[in-house]
């Protein structure tokens, strides 16, 4: 196994939220926006810790996400980009994303934040219906969302996502066209589709399991999804990820590391982060995490390791096969590309997996061709049902 050399990412984990999303199982916490001074400097803290020792990075892209990023402040944004320049080489051409909530994005706080070098903005609108947003406890209605793009364009920022979510309790075919209907109104630059998952121990599924909402239907996931599909192609954006769709030059390439397999580093409370062959995940909790890093650093500790690290691992080869195929796969266009594959694991992708890669392309859920793996059009509904048949034939 032999991971790339590659520029890092660096994603930022902003824990803080003014109210929860009855769907959110992230790592988020309401009341608690007192700390944010304190959490800024302690971020500062871990940029220099994970820094220390190590030759000055390359960094292409960097990633403020939630919670609720929009939270802090322009001056807050001012030190925690002077720090990440101060550690690592960020480059002329870093991508710079910051997640947001619509109702959080005058032009004026915009302007500040692009001047600062952001350039990328996702924004939060999950639906247009407003039963739906009532439902998902958002704080915003539709016209928030219009006006929070109004302020990104007068702000010059021209790289903007909709975040989506589709297949809520009760919803209809006809609520989920009102709300891609609305999402294309706003002109978006790229669209974020996600189904909704009702994860263990947030309000939705509380509810879904006690029986006061319905269950979503998997029929109805997949003709709000083929319909989206649709309609997002004729009005000119490329479908490159299963859930991501992009105008020309638009891809999120923060989320490339990801898909790709290559090596980020996770910053914050509870954040997640790949490189220097490990896998790790930071403290949880935000004081915990604040305490941990006024102490000094242990300059024992290998990169990516910092204080704040609370677990890690040392990726073994079927992990990391497991991950470059799941990942992988997810990309549309792009796929698992043959080559890429053979210079990390030493053998092509179809002599790996013969067995599955036949029997999948005669269902015609794959498309195999000399340069690239991917999944067929048909493929990208029942993906979790391909990665399971490689995934079979790996030893974890």
């Amino acid at each position: 196994m032999q991971i790339p050399s590659s520029p890092h990412s660096i994603y930022l984990h902003i824990p803080f939220c003014s109210a929860r999303c009855s769907y959110c199982a992230f790592n988020t916490y309401i009341d608690l926006a007192h700390l944010i001074p304190a959490y800024v400097d302690a971020l500062c803290s871990e940029i220099s810790a994970v820094a220390a020792g190590a030759p000055k990075r390359v960094i292409h892209t960097v990633y403020f996400g939630g919670g609720t990023p929009s939270l802090l402040t322009p001056a807050q944004f001012e030190r925690l980009l002077e720090c990440l320049h101060a550690a690592f080489d960020l480059s002329s051409a870093c991508e710079i994303s910051l997640e947001a909530n619509p109702d959080d994005l005058a032009v004026g706080y915009l302007r500040s934040l692009r001047a600062l070098g952001f350039n990328r903005l996702s924004v939060g609108m999950q639906s247009a219906n407003p039963e739906i947003l009532r439902l998902f406890d958002r704080q915003h209605d539709v016209s928030a969302v219009a006006t929070a793009m109004d302020a990104a364009r007068k702000a010059r920022f021209d790289n903007v996502n909709l975040d989506v979510i589709f297949g809520s309790p009760g919803e209809s075919l006809s609520d989920w066209a009102g709300t891609v209907t609305s999402a294309l109104e706003f002109a978006p630059d790229h669209v974020s589709m996600y189904g909704l998952e009702l994860k263990g121990g947030t309000e939705l599924r509380l509810r879904v399991d006690a029986g006061d909402l319905p269950r979503p239907d998997d029929d109805d996931f997949a003709d709000m999804y083929e319909f989206a599909s649709e309609t997002l192609e004729r009005a000119g954006y490329e479908q490159y990820e299963i859930s991501n769709w992009r105008r020309p030059g638009k891809e999120c390439r923060h989320n490339l590391q990801y898909w790709r397999n290559l090596p980020y580093l996770g910053l914050g409370a509870g954040a997640h982060g790949f490189a220097g062959g490990y896998r790790y995940s930071t403290i949880a909790a935000p004081q915990r995490y604040v305490e941990t890093l006024r102490e000094p650093p242990d300059v024992s500790l290998v990169f990516p390791l910092t204080p704040a690290v609370a677990k890690s691992t040392l990726v073994d080869r079927p992990s990391d096969l497991y991950d470059t195929i799941m990942m992988g796969l997810r990309l549309t266009c792009e796929g698992i590309s043959r080559a890429r594959f053979a210079q990390r694991f030493g053998r092509d992708f179809v002599a790996m997996f013969p067995g599955a890669v036949d029997k999948l392309t005669a269902l015609g859920l794959l498309e195999t061709l000399a340069d690239r793996v991917r999944l067929s059009s048909a493929g990208r509904l029942l993906s979790n049902s391909v990665i399971r048949e490689f995934v079979t034939e790996i030893s974890l």
